[in-house]
């Protein structure tokens, strides 16, 4: 008579009529195993390779779209070219262009100037700067 315990061990009959525990003794044959192992390991990678396909076409999906920051670029209206100032080109061919400039009080050599003393002083490169607007204030 075969008992089987939830712990894994067997007890089992040996040809002496004796009833000794033995370890678990696997059910299933290896080539069995290395098959299940096989179908498992293949249905993995499966699942990991439709999760790719589905990360990389809803990528695509939203690139695709339009984005909420070029409609605002698009109903908003242009400043007038004199007050808008333009930064040095990048690269030789390449222009560069970090947005419009409100001059208030001051011509733009004067622009011009306070842009590249405030670029010297905090060490950030002009290209990387952003100035909304410069106002001239007079000394009374």
């Amino acid at each position: 008579m075969d008992l089987i315990i939830r712990t894994g061990l067997m007890l089992a009959e040996e040809d002496s009529g004796s009833n000794v525990l033995t370890p678990f003794q696997p059910q299933l044959d290896p080539g069995t195993m290395f098959m299940n192992a096989g179908i498992v390991i293949t249905v993995v990678f499966a699942v990991l390779f439709i999760m790719y396909v589905m990360i990389s076409l809803s990528s695509k999906v939203i690139a695709a779209l339009p984005s909420g920051d070029k409609k605002k670029a698009a109903e908003a209206p242009a400043a007038p070219a004199a007050a808008a100032t333009e930064a040095a080109p990048a690269s030789e061919g390449e222009e560069f262009s970090s947005g419009t400039l409100k001059l208030k009080g001051c011509d733009e050599k004067t622009a011009a100037m306070i842009m590249a003393i405030v670029s010297d002083n905090t060490g950030i490169p002009l290209s990387e700067l952003v100035f909304k607007s410069i106002t001239l204030v007079e000394n009374k």
